[in-house]
């Protein structure tokens, strides 16, 4: 086929097809393939066909192979109708729609073979997604050893009105406007609808007011080109008129009504008049139905020409207004969103779409001109044979970068670490990416933005150097800068990490993403670090300062639940060191974890995620520890990454263990010491990992139920211990975190921890209220020996 009329003819029989697919596709899953536990299977036929034309305009008319999607979650069976029309997705998926192994419920770019740039199962986040990504592409193409021989994409977002509920959406546009968005594009399917009913009256004029204070380019896609012609008839003025001032509800009510409904209403409303009522007459009420439904989102010819002009140099968002159901017995009706066709109604639009029985998965059925067809999706820009996914080689490690043996907090550490990397010219600094949430200088940032810089697509001077006021911070901003700041919002941090994260397989480039915050505020944007580890996302997150070691900040500044978080969250490597040199080897480690992909098998595979890598997150803190004088050997660094190793190992005439993790090192320590003295063995175990040791032990607990009887790490350390004696856990946040130690081997086990929100006081008051000092443990510890 040719442009012009007949690229929308194709167009429009090609949404034709993907709005059967999706609604048979739903409907098979609910009412056809047998439901074996009589769980709900759900799906949204009346959200997806509202989309309908907006999808199909984009990817058969739109598209082209660098540009970036986020689907509208419950999209998600256009989405994939369309995906199967290109030979992208297998009809065996479309057929075991949410079953084990077919097309997910919502896009995932993890679980489906389909071609998902973004997954969009967390309503909102997939839409402020599309603003970082576009971030990325714009810090990538700014780098003098990144390609530029590929096209700039369009980061595309497409969300119902409903998700602009989202709060997340907002705090992202405040930061696009800060660091100059473009090449965005955001597509809201105005249906007026949300889950439970119908949206308030006047949504429009806020939604447009919002977008323009913040810059973008707000296109308003109200009208298609049948009620456009129309509008230009004799009398047309007044029904433009009256489809301007119609509710919302009365409008999405007439829809579920039908034509001869919408001529009652307008020939008593408007259709006394003679040229209006000529104007109604010309049309059955079949045409006058298609005509009221004839909005801008449905209208190919109407999106083309408003997707062909825009540009790429502002965001844009696209308010497109459509019919919840459109092309649907569900068009309008406000029960719709979780409502389901009946078997009346499938066989209904089955007849209106011209689908034989036993023909209902074939990709043309129905369709005139199929060889035609079939020739216009192969010329399709975004239908091209090659992936989309790109990847980018691994950066190679360049070591431990360690330091010396004086008194030192993680946290700073963790600052002497990085510049230390800042002072390389490997090509792994180079390649790294550090952000924070305007915590950049307390986490520990300051000495490498120093260095580094901040990034700016055009230079900028620090005012306060250029004035000669005196800083120990140097604010330059340069196209070369490694540090974006983001202002107070956790949401966008992890947006701005997934994104960067990703920038390997969206851009070809790999970038190795560091970011800080608050560790309390891990929680603040918990929804977004989820589900940036759903994407599979690969960052170095780091949390300081943590605990009630934190002392004088009190209350709600002092976290508890965020270690038992990294052991929970899938994607994600936790780890809370207490000792500089543990931090270094760690750090140099998670840069090279960062990088896998599960083509080589390590050493290390006591863990299953040592294959294939994923996120690392490092728990800090701002108290001064005494540093061990020990050398780093080989078993110590392997100890320190799998998860634990002893201090002090146990002999046969072993009394108690002490095991702790982070900054009780030296309550545990001075515990031992009083304990034991020179006569008694008291062991100490230090944890550095949690997270690690039990996802170990668990996987070597599934693996003997198959034959495989490897003793985990923790098994290993743990046959050590005779069997009668205690083991006492402490750490600064839940017990919970160690408390399952006790399980391994079957040893009695005390778990100290902190329960309840702190308060102000020393670091001893809080040890001492909440039970982790060394004299709890001490006491703890004569529970299981006398002492």
């Amino acid at each position: 086929m040719t442009l012009g009329s007949d690229r929308i003819a194709a167009i429009e029989a090609l949404n034709k097809k993907s709005l059967w697919l999706a609604s048979w596709m739903v409907h098979h899953a609910n009412h056809i393939r047998p439901n074996v536990d009589g769980v709900k299977v759900g799906g949204h036929q009346a959200s997806s066909a509202s989309m309908a034309m907006l999808l199909s305009t984009l990817y058969f008319g739109v598209l082209k192979p660098e540009d970036r999607v986020a689907v509208k979650p419950h999209a998600a069976p256009i989405f994939h109708a369309i995906q199967y029309l290109m030979g992208r997705q297998e009809k065996q998926k479309l057929i075991d729609f949410r079953a084990f192994g077919g097309a997910q419920s919502y896009p995932s770019r993890t679980k489906d073979t389909a071609d998902v740039d973004v997954s969009t199962g967390s309503v909102g986040l997939g839409v402020a997604f599309t603003a970082f990504a576009s971030l990325i592409q714009d810090y990538v193409r700014a780098k003098s050893w990144a390609k530029t021989d590929r096209p700039e994409g369009r980061m595309i977002a497409l969300a119902g009105d409903a998700e602009l509920d989202e709060g997340n959406i907002y705090e992202c546009l405040l930061e696009g406007w800060k660091h100059g968005l473009r090449n965005c594009w955001w597509i809201i399917d105005y249906n007026r609808q949300s889950l439970d009913g119908v949206v308030r009256e006047g949504l429009y004029d806020r939604i447009e007011a919002i977008f323009q204070a913040f810059g973008w380019t707000v296109v308003t896609l109200k009208y298609g080109a049948l009620q456009r012609a129309a509008f230009a008839e004799p009398g047309g003025d007044k029904l433009k008129s009256w489809i301007d001032n119609c509710p919302n509800d009365l409008y999405s009510a007439l829809m579920f009504r039908g034509g001869a409904a919408w001529r009652e209403r307008l020939t008593d409303a408007i259709g006394d008049q003679g040229e209006v009522s000529a104007l109604l007459a010309r049309r059955s009420d079949a045409e006058l139905a298609e005509l009221m439904a004839n909005l801008g989102g449905h209208c190919a010819e109407s999106l083309l020409e408003q997707f062909n002009a825009a540009g790429s140099d502002t965001p844009t968002v696209f308010i497109a207004y459509t019919v919840k159901g459109w092309g649907t017995p569900l068009a309008g009706h406000k029960d719709n969103h979780a409502g389901q066709m009946t078997s009346a109604q499938i066989e209904q639009l089955r007849a209106a779409h011209k689908i034989r029985d036993g023909h209902e998965w074939d990709r043309f059925e129905g369709l005139e001109n199929p060889e035609e067809l079939q020739s216009f999706l192969d010329a399709v820009p975004f239908n091209t044979k090659a992936s989309r996914r790109l990847s980018s080689a691994a950066v190679p490690t360049i070591g431990p970068q360690f330091l010396g043996t004086g008194a030192t907090s993680t946290q700073a550490a963790f600052a002497k670490i990085l510049d230390a990397y800042a002072k390389s010219d490997s090509a792994l600094s180079e390649r790294i990416i550090t952000t924070s949430p305007d915590v950049t200088v307390s986490t520990g940032l300051g000495a490498w933005v120093n260095r580094r810089n901040l990034f700016a697509p055009k230079e900028k001077v620090d005012l306060f150097q250029k004035e000669a006021i005196p800083s120990t911070q140097k604010w330059r901003f340069t196209p070369s800068g490694q540090h974006m700041e983001l202002g107070i919002a956790e949401m966008n941090l992890f947006l701005m990490l997934g994104a960067a994260g990703l920038s390997h397989s969206l851009f070809g480039e790999r970038l190795l993403p560091v970011g800080t915050l608050y560790d309390p505020f891990i929680s603040r944007g918990l929804d977004a670090l989820n589900y940036a580890c759903y994407q599979d996302a690969r960052f170095l997150l780091v949390a300081t300062p943590s605990g009630v070691s934190l002392a004088g900040e009190g209350g709600a500044h002092q976290s508890i639940a965020s270690p038992l978080i990294g052991m929970a969250q899938d994607g994600l490597a936790s780890f809370e060191p207490a000792f500089a040199d543990e931090l270094a080897i760690i750090t140099d480690w998670a840069f090279d974890y960062m990088q896998r992909t599960g083509d080589a098998r390590p050493d290390l595979a006591d863990w299953p995620r040592d294959v294939t890598g994923g996120s690392v997150y490092l728990r800090l803190s701002t108290r001064t520890l005494e540093q061990p004088p020990r050398p780093v050997t080989p078993a110590l660094s392997e100890g320190i990454i799998r998860g634990a190793y002893w201090l002090n190992p146990p002999t046969p005439q072993c009394e108690v263990v002490l095991a702790y993790q982070g900054v009780l090192a030296s309550e545990a320590i001075e515990a031992a010491a009083r304990l034991g003295g020179d006569r008694r063995n008291v062991a100490v175990l230090a944890i550095t990992s949690a997270d690690r040791l039990n996802a170990g032990w668990q996987g070597s607990v599934r693996a003997r139920m198959h034959g495989d009887h490897t003793p985990s790490h923790i098994e290993q350390l743990l046959a050590q211990v005779p069997n009668k004696i205690g083991i006492v856990t402490a750490i600064d946040a839940h017990p919970a975190t160690l408390s399952w130690i006790g399980s391994v081997c079957g040893h009695r086990t005390i778990a100290l921890g902190v329960e309840h929100f702190g308060q102000t006081g020393t670091v001893q008051d809080l040890y001492r209220h909440f039970g982790i000092s060394s004299d709890d443990i001490v006491r703890a510890a004569k529970q299981f020996a006398s002492f």
